[in-house]
């Protein structure tokens, strides 16, 4: 009956864009009369970067059909305009760029082809298009971007420090200006967090900036426990650009500055400093008449000790507001007291724009809880675990009187003490650090209210845009509780292990959760960003990638670590379509490669025993396998293999899509070898097992020989139900593959009863025990807000939901959906903001068959669905499929039902929202 109505528009050698084309054919008597409407403009991945030092930022917007009703929608060609000013994109003066209609159907990632951009220049753009009518959209609304400094001799500012060991000093300089301001941007950036002030204004609203970097060469890589070869790629800092045109005004102006130590000078045993905290700012002046001043950093700026008498993103906070300086960053400041500043010697890194999120107060929270003590202190509680701060409004104490506020956490933090200034009432939060808590207790005030307490989630402002949730309340608290630590562990736009003891970027965390991050947030220009700071760190003569990046000397790890570089492009390639960032990273993904292959043993498998490079002997914490297990860890030896055949794959895979067939040849052969390798060196032939504890799922992964998979998925049903009982039994590593592996293979029964587990190991025991976030380890040792264990939750978008990307249709130009009903799990919704648009997944089912599947295509995409062939009476919004023609199909912006194969129908679907309903029968999706 489908055998009749099968349109081969899914051959594999017919390109994304030619079958889109096929959509506008099929589906074009579906479309509505209404235009398509543009939102969403982005550049470089950012809504209105403030600095941009690309010289051909790329431009991308989203498409949405203005009616629900329709189907089959397509862009078909588009016209983007750039103006210098808003005004004159407003008034049709298109002075920066008009690309005119270019026919195309492409909306993102669209390179700025314009008149040459200079530093500093602000840019207004918009974009319209086209549908398959031929129907133009209205115009968007406008978007922006502006350039940073683009040449060396651009910067007029030096770097200037306080000479001052403890605190945060305070930096001023006054300056005059003339009428006629037309416009004015400042340049920031500091060795250290800094906040700036215009007349006695805070300028943004940034916290923790700038963004952590490999700033400039440090003392001592090469001694202590984990030694190694302190030679990098590049080393890097980061500057802001604010327009503070609103904030200044003819005549007498002052600018201010307070600076902190943040990364840059640090005592902790977990990272190294990089030297004094400097600050460097050059603020830009241009007048109507077309003159500019310029009031840069330089040896006239004054500075003095601030309030902050104690600082550093380890130890803490104490501020005295008994030293406050009346209008220190005002005009009328009284400079007695205030001394020289001194010249600081200047980092090495080079000055790069700041084209990625800064840390921001993401959340406010009110207290669920409020109880004062017997002995006076005020205990506060809050609904969930946060990275941030208290912030406490209008208080009073004595002058000098002391108040102390101790967040409540497993894990050490820092101190936080305020010093009445005993004038009026008082309002105090941190400002340079940051701590972990969902409860606090404070002391020291005579007087507080429920209402003068508000705590503030600090993080790097990367947005959740999905949402998930299923009949199963374990399952969507499971996934809520690691949003909620992958959150807590973003800052300065890496992700830590841990926001509280360690606070260290580790690649081999990073990249075991990459993927689950973009499947849940708006990561695209976090891992921009960080993907540089890997390169960065990545050793230039050897290709080591580093535990860490930026490398902090606390960061233990091994080969799984390192294989961040050739791990997360790769995934995030497949997210995001973006084929620069694939070449940016390739040369440094082939690098990674090459000192693997250097630790290969004489079986051609992998064994990493890197050196300490003071103590020239074997350092443990250089040389991991996997890592927190809840039982006992596999040989190091079989995960090195793995992670060889991984990362060589995926080289090879970057080399197809890069268009270079010798080099993907080459990848493959080494892929291909570390698998026969590890096949052949582990398998036991006798136990039919690779091993217990991961070894057997990792072996799956990469793919058995057909003739021994039925023993091994055998043996990995028996190890977890029977050995086990029905629970994890993995460290970290592994467990990113340990779901998704068990319902590829046969066993999602098993996936379900280990997910649905409430005791020890557990994601449910430690929600039992009260975790709003996840935890390092399944026994709840050491630190308990870790979000590293989520690299598995992949399993619950691409099998429950059953949504996954296509390697030919990278950025969710086409994608699959395949759910895996389950038993006890009634309905499943999952749906993502991709670079196209909304892709979604609804699923309904019963007694574990699927009853009701409603996907949702963004305009851009097309989708494959997936469908037993057995279910009765199958339609599509009440039509049978085995009744369609291919008119009616087309009209319904269907594309193919193609013949059913291994008992599944596969019908390739065009934009639009399709509601697939079937009668129960003994029928289930097969994930082939």
């Amino acid at each position: 009956m489908y055998q009749d109505f099968y349109i081969n528009a899914m051959n594999r050698y017919i390109s994304i864009r030619h079958y889109l084309c096929l959509a506008t054919v099929l589906a074009f008597s579906a479309m509505a009369s209404a235009q398509l409407k543009v939102t969403r403009l982005t550049t470089e991945h950012m809504t209105n970067p403030s600095t941009v030092d690309e010289l051909h930022p790329r431009l991308s917007w989203i498409n949405e059909a203005k009616n629900d009703r329709v189907r089959g929608e397509v862009q078909t060609a588009y016209r983007i305009v750039v103006a210098s000013s808003k005004q004159k994109l407003e008034a049709g003066d298109f002075d920066l760029w008009d690309s005119g209609k270019v026919e195309d159907d492409c909306s993102t990632l669209i390179p700025y082809n314009g008149k040459p951009l200079v530093s500093g220049q602000d840019c207004f753009w918009k974009v319209q298009t086209w549908n398959g009518k031929g129907k133009v959209s209205a115009w968007s609304e406008p978007a922006c971007w502006g350039m940073g400094l683009l040449n060396s001799g651009d910067w007029k500012a030096r770097w200037i420090s306080a000479g001052q060991e403890k605190g945060a000093p305070l930096f001023r300089k006054a300056f005059a200006l003339k009428q006629g301001v037309r416009g004015a941007k400042v340049f920031v950036t500091g060795g250290g967090y800094f906040e700036l002030y215009m007349n006695g204004q805070r300028v943004g609203d940034d916290y923790l900036v700038p963004n952590f970097t490999n700033y400039t060469t440090r003392k001592d890589l090469d001694k202590g426990g984990l030694a190694l070869d302190p030679s990098f790629t590049a080393y890097r800092i980061l500057y802001l650009a604010y327009d503070v045109t609103a904030m200044l005004h003819q005549g007498q102006n002052a600018m201010g500055a307070m600076l902190g130590d943040g990364f840059y000078r640090c005592s902790s045993h977990w990272v190294r400093s990089f030297g004094e905290p400097c600050l460097l700012v050059q603020l830009e002046v241009t007048y109507e008449d077309g003159s500019k001043d310029i009031v840069a950093t330089d040896g006239s700026w004054l500075t003095k000790p601030s309030p902050i008498t104690m600082t550093g993103v380890y130890d803490g906070e104490i501020y005295d507001a008994r030293l406050e300086t009346p209008q220190w960053a005002e005009a009328g400041c009284d400079e007695t007291g205030w001394k020289p500043v001194k010249m600081a010697q200047a980092p090495i890194g080079k000055l790069t724009a700041h084209t990625s999120p800064t840390d921001k107060i993401c959340e406010v929270l009110k207290p669920v809880q409020f109880t004062r003590n017997d002995n006076g202190d005020y205990e506060v509680e809050f609904d969930k675990e946060i990275s941030g701060w208290l912030r406490l409004k209008d208080i009073e104490g004595k002058a000098g009187q002391k108040m102390g506020v101790k967040y409540v956490c497993e894990s050490p933090l820092g101190v936080e003490e305020y010093l009445f200034k005993g004038v009026g009432k008082e309002t105090y939060a941190p400002r340079f650090t940051w701590y972990v808590f969902s409860k606090a207790i404070i002391s020291g005030v005579q007087h507080l209210s429920k209402e003068q307490v508000q705590a503030e989630a600090v993080n790097t402002d990367v947005r959740i845009n999905s949402e998930f949730h299923t009949s199963n309340g374990l399952f969507n608290t499971i996934n809520r509780i690691w949003q909620r630590s992958q959150l807590d562990n973003m800052h300065g736009c890496v992700a830590s292990d841990c926001p509280h003891r360690e606070r260290s970027p580790y690649t081999g965390d990073g990249q075991i959760a990459a993927a689950q991050v973009m499947l849940n947030f708006d990561a695209a220009a976090f891992y921009h960003k960080w993907l540089r700071d890997m390169r960065d760190a990545q050793n230039p003569k050897s290709g080591y990638v580093p535990n860490g990046a930026p490398w902090q000397p606390g960061c233990g790890g091994g080969v799984a670590w390192g294989a961040a570089m050739n791990v997360i492009p790769w995934e995030y390639y497949l997210q995001y379509g973006d084929l620069k960032e694939l070449e940016t990273n390739y040369k440094a993904m082939k690098a990674q490669v090459k000192h693997m292959l250097g630790w290969l043993t004489p079986d051609g498998t992998m064994l990493q025993k890197k050196l300490n490079e003071e103590s020239k002997e074997v350092c443990y914490w250089f040389n991991l396998g996997d890592w927190v297990p809840p039982y006992e860890l596999p040989s190091d030896e079989i995960v090195h293999t793995f992670y060889l055949w991984l990362c060589a794959k995926n080289t090879a895979l970057a080399a197809e899509v890069l268009k270079n067939p010798d080099e993907m040849a080459h990848f493959r052969d080494i892929a291909e070898k570390a698998k026969a390798a590890f096949h052949k060196k582990f398998y036991n032939e006798e136990e039919k097992t690779y091993g217990d504890f991961g070894p057997n799922v990792l072996a799956l992964w990469m793919g058995v020989p057909e003739e021994r998979k039925a023993d091994v998925v055998a043996s990995l049903r028996k190890e977890i139900m029977e050995k086990h009982e029905g629970h994890i039994n993995t460290g970290f590593v592994s467990a990113k593959f340990f779901f998704e592996t068990l319902s590829n293979n046969g066993l999602h029964d098993v996936a379900m009863t280990v997910m649905n587990k409430t005791d020890y190991p557990s994601f449910g025991n430690w929600i039992q025990q009260g975790a709003t976030v996840t935890w390092e380890q399944w026994d709840g040792q050491n630190s308990h807000n870790h979000p590293m264990f989520g690299g598995g939750l992949t399993w619950f978008s691409r099998h429950l939901a059953g949504v996954n990307v296509t390697k030919d249709g990278a950025g969710y130009r086409h994608f699959e959906v395949r759910p895996m009903p389950a038993e006890g799990l009634d309905s499943v919704c999952y749906s993502l903001q991709s670079p196209q648009g909304l892709v979604s997944s609804k699923v309904r089912s019963k007694d574990g068959k699927l009853r009701q599947l409603v996907v949702t295509v963004p305009v851009g995409s097309t989708a494959s669905v997936f469908l037993p062939a057995d279910a009765l009476d199958l339609k599509e919004s009440g039509r049978k499929l085995d009744k369609l023609t291919i008119k009616e199909a087309g009209k319904s912006g269907i594309l193919s039902i193609n013949p059913p194969q291994n008992g599944i129908i596969k019908v390739d679907i065009a934009q639009g929202t399709y509601n697939f309903t079937m009668d129960a029968s003994n029928h289930n999706v097969k994930n082939n």
